[in-house]
């Protein structure tokens, strides 16, 4: 099954996990109304910051939201479609965030760049994207902190060409204040993938996780399973790593599961990669894979995982490495909810933290609080998980 597939697939059984049980006491609702978040990261400040895929019409967005939980815009207008290539139809636009400084690097995914082919699995060029940007990083650099800047900021179509073709472009909010943008990395939109029955068929990009490390961004691409690594002065990237299938072992579907790697978080001198597995979703197969920064060498660091989606190290009370692990589902093929799960060490027996959680897709932490965040994908909801280690 197809990477992109495998991700567009969540949508065929999103409105069945809206109705599933409530979950853990300790999980509510912390803001609502959100277009499709995906990607959720904390400021220096202490309030989150969203990136939401939009309804598919260039509306992506950018939100931050505060200590209460209201929600304000801070860049409106980004690029979406509909990304109909693989399975349900769903939106696809910011996918993820990346703060430096005043520099949110935004990550937009694969959009309507690929379209159905006319074999069954196929995907083909599609000649009028809406957006020449998908696949990309934008560098938007804000005059102040985000946590103080009065937002409201907002592209429209028209301004992208001149960031497409290399240029900088600059907009104003109605308090004066000047947001510069441009494009650090337009990444292809798709690769060659030819079939004896569709020579022209190829296989999307689809950018959907990114962390900072140095003079470097890290991209994992769910779509053609790998990590790009690219030079924050140059905007020059590199392949740093590429993740192969795992044999299916179970009596149906393909003879292998693509990785579908959905994140990437700094560690150290290394990576964490969550797989989500492909179809058919094998319990267990899933995994958060280790890359090592010094010889691009990988591991398992994490196993036993179903649809991984999410991981987040954290330091314990004496200085230990602990990590919290969000998956997306605990069984796909049952229409099962997701879960977040706390590892006092990668090979400790987890310790279920939240059941039953819909859709979930990033997680954020609070380290004044402990409390963790967790977007979700298809309620359009950021859920608060109270009283964690």
């Amino acid at each position: 099954m197809k990477r992109n597939a495998s991700l567009l697939v969540l949508t065929l059984f999103a409105l069945t996990l809206l109705g599933t049980n409530a979950f853990a006491q300790a999980v509510g609702v912390f803001a609502g109304g959100l277009k499709a978040p995906v990607r959720i990261i904390l400021t220096p400040g202490g309030n989150l910051l969203v990136a939401e895929s939009g309804t598919g019409h260039m509306d992506g967005r950018i939100s931050i939201i505060d200590k209460s939980g209201s929600r304000r815009t801070l860049v409106d207008g980004l690029p979406s479609a509909i990304n109909l290539s693989g399975g349900e139809p769903a939106p696809s636009g910011p996918a993820a965030l990346v703060l430096r400084g005043r520099t949110l690097y935004v990550v937009i995914g694969s959009g309507d760049a690929t379209l159905p082919g006319p074999a069954p699995g196929s995907e083909i060029p599609n000649p009028q994207p809406t957006s020449t940007l998908f696949s990309s990083v934008l560098a938007l650099r804000f005059p102040a902190s985000v946590d103080i800047s009065g937002g409201d900021f907002a592209f429209t179509a028209s301004n992208y060409a001149n960031l497409a073709g290399g240029g900088k472009l600059k907009t104003s909010n109605s308090s004066g204040e000047r947001l510069v943008a441009d494009v650090l990395v337009n990444f292809r939109d798709f690769a060659d993938e030819p079939r004896p029955d569709l020579p022209n068929n190829v296989r999307a990009s689809n950018p959907f996780g990114a962390d900072i490390r140095g003079n470097a961004l890290y991209v994992a691409d769910a779509s053609e399973n790998l990590v790009y690594r690219v030079d924050l002065d140059t905007g020059d990237s590199e392949v740093l790593a590429r993740f192969g299938p795992k044999p299916n072992p179970l009596p149906f579907g393909p003879p292998v599961m693509e990785a579908v790697p959905n994140n990437v978080r700094v560690f150290g001198k290394q990576l964490l990669v969550p797989f989500l597995m492909g179809f058919p979703f094998a319990q267990g197969s899933a995994e958060i894979r280790k890359v090592n920064l010094a010889n691009d060498s990988q591991a398992t660091f994490i196993g036993g995982l179903t649809s991984a989606i999410d991981v987040l190290p954290v330091t314990g009370a004496q200085g230990q490495d602990q990590f919290y692990t969000l998956e997306f589902s605990t069984d796909m093929l049952a229409n099962a909810p997701g879960r977040l799960q706390f590892f006092s060490s990668p090979g400790a027996t987890p310790t279920v933290v939240a059941a039953g959680i819909p859709t979930p897709i990033s997680l954020a932490r609070d380290q004044q609080t402990n409390a963790i965040y967790i977007s979700s994908i298809f309620t359009g909801n950021i859920f608060k998980v109270q009283g964690v280690q």
